[in-house]
C-alpha cells in the first residue's frame, strides 16, 4: 500500500463535481478487495478474500504472524447457492473443504497437498459448509430442489439428512454429533420475514423425527442456529422486534439479554456469523451494525463500524471488520485487554483529511415516519467548490431491497466526493437493521416507498443547506436500479440517474428469476393478479415515455437474478420514446460486477455522463 498523498497548496476552487483527483476509478476499484469469510480452528486462522484484480477469492491462512496463500491459480472460493451463496469453506481435519467457483463442486484441500474434488454432480451447487469429523455438512441445490447432505471426506459419499422444505440454511451439529440444528423456510417466506429452527437428534445411526423448535406459527425470521461448548443451542430471533439472541431451555427458546438492535444483517447469504455463545447461557458476543458487544456491554474495537463472521481461540476474537476510516479489515482483539492488531486489511491510501465520513442521517417521510441514510460532503484537499455554490447530489439506493447501506469506508463513495460530489447513502423503509417493523413496511410498498424516501432524502438535504436540489442524481444497483429508474418517472427532482442491473419489469422478473427470490415480488409488490393495477404503476419499461430525465444502464450478460433482457428492454423503450439513454453490457458478468476493468469503466462511464448534464 502506497503512502496516503500529503497536500500541502492552497485548495484550487473549481466547479463542485469537476475536480481532479489522484484517486482514479482504478484506485478506487483497487481499494475493494474485500475480506469475505473467517473461520478459526486448531490449524489456525483462516480468511477467504475477494480481489478484483483477477476476480478470484482466495484463501488465507494466518500463521507465525504472517499470511500465506492456499488456493492455487486454477481455483476460486465462492458458493452460488440461491445464487448469492455464502459459507464457501470449513476447516476439516488436517485441510480444508471448499466450493470451487467454476464448477460449484466440494474441494478437499490438505494443507501439504493440491485440492481434490470430491462431489461430481455437474447439476448441483454447494455451500453452508461445515465441519462434521470424516464429513462435511451442506445445503445441497440440485436443478432447483434443495435438501441438507453429509458428504464424506475421503471419498464423497453423499448421505441426505433432510429434505421436503423448500429451502434450507446453516446445518450445524452438536459437539456430542447426536444433535443437528437447522434453518428452514418455505415458499412464499423469505429467510428474513419467517423461518424455522429445527433439531434432528441421532440414535446410533438412525436419525429420529424433525422437531420444530420455533417458527412454526410464523411470523418470525431466525438464524444462525449454533451450539456452544456444552451443547446447549443458541440461535438469533426477531420475534421481539429485534433479531437478538435466544437459547434453548428445554423446548422453549428463552431471550438472552441484548440491546435493543439488529444483532445480523438480512440473510441474503449464507455462512454467516456474527455472535458466539461464550459459556452457555451466562455470555455471548455478538456484531450488530453499530459495534462489538459482549453480554457485560463491553465494547471492543471501538474504532470500527461494521463487524462481520465472528471466531474465537483462547487468546482472541477474530472478525471481518470496517470503519469510516479504514477499509476492509482481519482483526484480532486480545480477550484480556482488548487490544486490536490489524493482520490482513485496513486503512487506506487516502490521508486522514482527505475521507468522507458519514454523517447519520433521519429525516421526516410518510404519515410521522422517518427514513434513514448517510451523508457523505465533498472532501479533496486539493480543491473546494466557489462559496456562493452548493454540490451536485448523488442518492446511493442500495440493492435488495431488503439489505442496507453501511457507515465504513466506501471507495466508491469516496471517489465521488473526491470529484466535488456530495453522497447520500440511503436506507429507505424496508431496509435491514432497523428491527422488524421497519424492515417489514416495504410489503406490497416497494416502488412507491423508496422512492417516496428518495425524493424526501433530497429535499430534506436541500433544506440544510447542503446540497443544490436543482443537481441533483439516483442511482442504484438490482433493486435500487429499479428505485432508481422509478424515482425518474414524471415530475422527478433528480436530473439523470444510473441504473446497475436493474428490474425495469416486475412480472417479466418474476416469471424468469431464480427459485430463491421466485415469490418476492408477491410481497413487495402484491399479487400479480389482483394488483395487476399495482404492477403496470411500479413497472418502470411500461412508464418509459414518462421518463424526461436522461438514463445510463450497465448490465451484466450472464445475469441470473435481473436478466439481460430486462435491461435491454428498457433501453429500447427509452430510445422509441426518444429520451436521452446510455447502456453498457460487460458479456462476462453476472449480478454483481467483479472484473476490475469492468468496475473502473463503469465508474468512469457514470461520472461522464454526470458531468455532461451539469
Amino acid at each position: 500500500m502506497s503512502e496516503p498523498r500529503k497536500l500541502f497548496a492552497a485548495p484550487e476552487i473549481r466547479p463542485f463535481g469537476f475536480w481532479d483527483s489522484p484517486w482514479s476509478a482504478e484506485c478506487a476499484v483497487a481499494a475493494s478487495r474485500d475480506f469475505v469469510e473467517l473461520r478459526c480452528g486448531p490449524a489456525g486462522l483462516f480468511w477467504t478474500l475477494f480481489d478484483p484484480a483477477d476476480g478470484r477469492t482466495t484463501l488465507w491462512r494466518w500463521q507465525a504472524g504472517e499470511a500465506s496463500c492456499l488456493t492455487p491459480d486454477s481455483h476460486s472460493l465462492r458458493s452460488r447457492v440461491y445464487e448469492y451463496g455464502g459459507g464457501a469453506f470449513c476447516l476439516v481435519p488436517g485441510g480444508v473443504a471448499f466450493v470451487n467457483e467454476a464448477d460449484q463442486q466440494l474441494y478437499l484441500q490438505p494443507f501439504s497437498a493440491a485440492p481434490a474434488v470430491r462431489t461430481r454432480n455437474p447439476d448441483a451447487r454447494y455451500g453452508d459448509l461445515w465441519s462434521a469429523g470424516p464429513h462435511v455438512l451442506a445445503v445441497e441445490e440440485d436443478q432447483g430442489t434443495h435438501r441438507l447432505v453429509a458428504i464424506a471426506l475421503a471419498d464423497g459419499e453423499r448421505q441426505v439428512l433432510v429434505e421436503g422444505a423448500d429451502f434450507y440454511a446453516a446445518p450445524r451439529l452438536s459437539p456430542d454429533g447426536r444433535t443437528l440444528a437447522w434453518i428452514e423456510w418455505s415458499r412464499p417466506a423469505q429467510p428474513w420475514t419467517e423461518t424455522r429452527l429445527c433439531l434432528r437428534r441421532r440414535d446410533g445411526d438412525a436419525w429420529g423425527p424433525i422437531n420444530i423448535v420455533a417458527g412454526a406459527d410464523g411470523g418470525e425470521s431466525l438464524q444462525q442456529p449454533r451450539f456452544d461448548a456444552e451443547g446447549r443451542l443458541h440461535c438469533l430471533s426477531d420475534r421481539n422486534g429485534w433479531w437478538q439472541p435466544w437459547a434453548l431451555e428445554g423446548e422453549h427458546l428463552r431471550p438472552l439479554p441484548a440491546a435493543h438492535a439488529d444483532h445480523a444483517p438480512a440473510p441474503w447469504q449464507l455462512g454467516l456469523c456474527s455472535y458466539l455463545p461464550e459459556a452457555g447461557l451466562r455470555s455471548w458476543l455478538a456484531a450488530d451494525r453499530s459495534d462489538l458487544v459482549g453480554a457485560d456491554c463491553q465494547l471492543l474495537a471501538t474504532g470500527y463500524s461494521r463487524f462481520r463472521q465472528l471466531a474465537a481461540d483462547e487468546g482472541h476474537y477474530y472478525c471481518i471488520a470496517a470503519g469510516p476510516e479504514n477499509a476492509s479489515a482481519v482483526l484480532a482483539i486480545d480477550r484480556k485487554d482488548a487490544s486490536v492488531q490489524v493482520l490482513a486489511g485496513g486503512g487506506s491510501e487516502l490521508s486522514a483529511d482527505e475521507i468522507a465520513r458519514p454523517r447519520p442521517l433521519q429525516f421526516a417521510v410518510g404519515d410521522r415516519e422517518c427514513a434513514h441514510g448517510y451523508f457523505y460532503p465533498p472532501c479533496n484537499t486539493a480543491h473546494r467548490g466557489p462559496e456562493d455554490q452548493r454540490p451536485p447530489l448523488l442518492v446511493f439506493c442500495h440493492g435488495g431491497p431488503t439489505s442496507a447501506s453501511q457507515p465504513v469506508f466506501d471507495p466508491r463513495i469516496q471517489f465521488w466526493t473526491q470529484r466535488g460530489f456530495a453522497v447520500a447513502d440511503l436506507d429507505y423503509r424496508g431496509s435491514s437493521g432497523y428491527g422488524r417493523a421497519y424492515r417489514q413496511r416495504l410489503a406490497g410498498g416497494w416502488g412507491e416507498l423508496d422512492v417516496e424516501d428518495a425524493k424526501a432524502l433530497l429535499m430534506h438535504l436541500a433544506g440544510l443547506g447542503l446540497v443544490n436540489p436543482q443537481r441533483a442524481f439516483i442511482r442504484g444497483s438490482s433493486a435500487g436500479g429499479f428505485t432508481t429508474l422509478l424515482a425518474l418517472v414524471g415530475n422527478t427532482p433528480f436530473r439523470g440517474g444510473a441504473s446497475y442491473y436493474g428490474v425495469s419489469a416486475p412480472l417479466a422478473l418474476r416469471e424468469k428469476t431464480h427459485k430463491f427470490e421466485a415469490d418476492y415480488l408477491d410481497w413487495l409488490i402484491g399479487d400479480p393478479v389482483r394488483d395487476i393495477a399495482r404492477y403496470r404503476q411500479r413497472t418502470p419499461v411500461l412508464r418509459a415515455r414518462e421518463i424526461g430525465a436522461p438514463v445510463i444502464f450497465f448490465q451484466g450478460g450472464q445475469d441470473a437474478v435481473v436478466v439481460p433482457e430486462q435491461t435491454a428492454s428498457m433501453v429500447a423503450a427509452l430510445k422509441e420514446a426518444g429520451r436521452q439513454v446510455e447502456c453498457h453490457v460487460y458479456p462476462e458478468e453476472r449480478h454483481g460486477f467483479r472484473n476490475a476493468a469492468n468496475l473502473a469503466h463503469a465508474l468512469e462511464a457514470e461520472l461522464a455522463f454526470y458531468r455532461g448534464l451539469l
